[in-house]
């Protein structure tokens, strides 16, 4: 975590859910991140159980230059990484996990800028699958920041943490390296999910991102 709004949050987050995997939606205080709150954002699950802005905070709109609140999480991105995309919400709504993702939005202009986003699981009414706390920060600000939106965003880097390992190891499982390290400047990275197996299990590589269905049993 590089940004200040992004462990902001996740110390809030882990704070509030004490021993519990995830906190209730009704416990979050906003007074208590509002140095972070232009940043955060909570998604909400609909009948088809993709995931849209609940609400969003004013420096995250101004990033885009619209109103997020009730648009699709997912169509942000580039549709080569929403399969990535949708395995990490998975990650975070039915294992619990904590999700890092590292991305760099292209303005119309061609102009560039790095992002760092976490996803972290909430429940609402007892349920974990229909509510995500997250928040998404610039890594740098240019004077062109809340005049030219964004309008494509590709993923560089993925990462997944489980909160309860941090009682006994000194850093988070880290089960990605960046993407963009492993690739040319100029070439494309294909996020398409590739069938492998992990510990005799059978599994979904993302680059090096692996994803075991059925939690981490």
């Amino acid at each position: 975590m590089q940004h200040t709004a992004t462990k902001t949050l996740f110390n809030y987050w882990n704070q509030l859910r004490g021993s519990r995997s995830a906190p209730e939606r009704k416990n979050v205080d906003p007074t208590k991140i509002r140095h972070a709150l232009s940043n955060t954002f909570i998604l909400e699950a609909d009948e088809n159980l993709e995931f849209n802005f609940r609400l969003a905070g004013s420096h995250l709109c101004s990033a885009y230059c619209r109103e997020l609140k009730g648009r699709a999480f997912q169509n942000l991105w580039a549709p080569k990484d929403r399969e990535a995309l949708n395995t990490l919400i998975k990650a975070v709504t039915q294992d619990h996990a904590v999700a890092l993702v590292t991305f760099e939005g292209t303005t119309q202009a061609a102009n560039k800028m790095s992002f760092e986003t976490i996803l972290l699981p909430l429940r609402h009414n007892g349920s974990s699958t229909n509510r995500i706390l997250g928040s998404m920060a610039t890594q740098d600000e240019p004077y062109w920041f809340g005049a030219q939106p964004i309008i494509d965003q590709r993923i560089t880097g993925l990462r997944l943490i489980w909160p309860d390992d941090l009682a006994t190891k000194s850093t988070f499982l880290d089960v990605s390296t960046k993407i963009a390290d492993n690739f040319a400047p100029n070439e494309i990275v294909d996020l398409a999910p590739i069938q492998s197996t992990v510990h005799g299990f059978s599994a979904r590589r993302y680059s090096h991102l692996s994803v075991i269905d059925g939690g981490r049993n």
